[in-house]
């Protein structure tokens, strides 16, 4: 499975950024006709103000994709200590060059598995995951490991595909993007997402547009067990 994703994120790499960004006319047709012209851009910029332009703790970033959304805001973060993590080594090449273009020096990058975090316990205060959890194959293991290296206290952010709320997004993911890669099964309903993050966090904000498939929220953490 994991394969199966690197190799699509791998052949989606020079119009990965057209897509989520809307900036040619065939993905503003795409995110019209398929997502109910949600805006992904307006999206993310609402999590990313969630993060103050004078934080000067330490952050990770998982997945950091190509920095797409994430490198304006970086260049703001310059007291910050942040990691960026992706699996795919074509979309962290991407996102190394776009930090070393802008001159962002606090950042490092690096290669590896959100299942299975090279980090130490509660390392850091925010851990932001931005389209993540629908593409991560292990989605448990996933959750389980951004608890473990977020401190006690810190904030997670995440922005993610949910079902059951619109049903053309819906055919899409079954259809094509679960089978070619990009996204993984079983995904997350409101409900069953707010259900589970309660459980090991308080839910700060929770963003949601009616008849769209993309959301954010921003929770705290609770305590140091993990509860499933």
């Amino acid at each position: 499975m994991k394969d199966k994703i690197s190799k699509s994120y791998e052949q989606s790499k020079n119009i990965y950024d057209d897509i989520l960004t809307s900036n040619k006319w065939w993905s503003k047709l795409y995110l019209w006709l398929f997502w109910n012209g949600v805006d992904d851009n307006e999206i993310q910029k609402r999590l990313l103000e969630h993060i103050p332009d004078d934080f000067s703790g330490k952050l990770l970033d998982v997945p950091v994709g190509t920095a797409v959304f994430t490198y304006n805001k970086y260049k703001k973060l310059k007291n910050a200590d942040i990691r960026c993590l992706d699996y795919s080594t074509e979309m962290l090449a991407q996102a190394k060059m776009r930090f070393y273009e802008n001159s962002i020096n606090n950042v490092d990058t690096i290669q590896g598995d959100v299942g299975d975090l090279p980090f130490e316990d509660e390392t850091f205060d925010i851990v932001l995951c931005m389209n993540g959890i629908h593409a991560f194959p292990n989605k448990e293991q996933a959750y389980k490991e951004m608890h473990r290296v977020l401190k006690k206290g810190g904030k997670f952010l995440v922005s993610l595909y949910v079902e059951k709320e619109y049903i053309i997004s819906d055919l899409l993911v079954k259809l094509v993007l679960s089978k070619k890669g990009w996204f993984s099964p079983p995904f997350e309903t409101i409900s069953s997402l707010k259900n589970r993050i309660s459980k090991n966090y308080v839910i700060e904000d929770f963003y949601s547009q009616k008849s769209k498939s993309i959301i954010y929220f921003v929770a705290t953490k609770k305590g140091d067990s993990y509860e499933i």
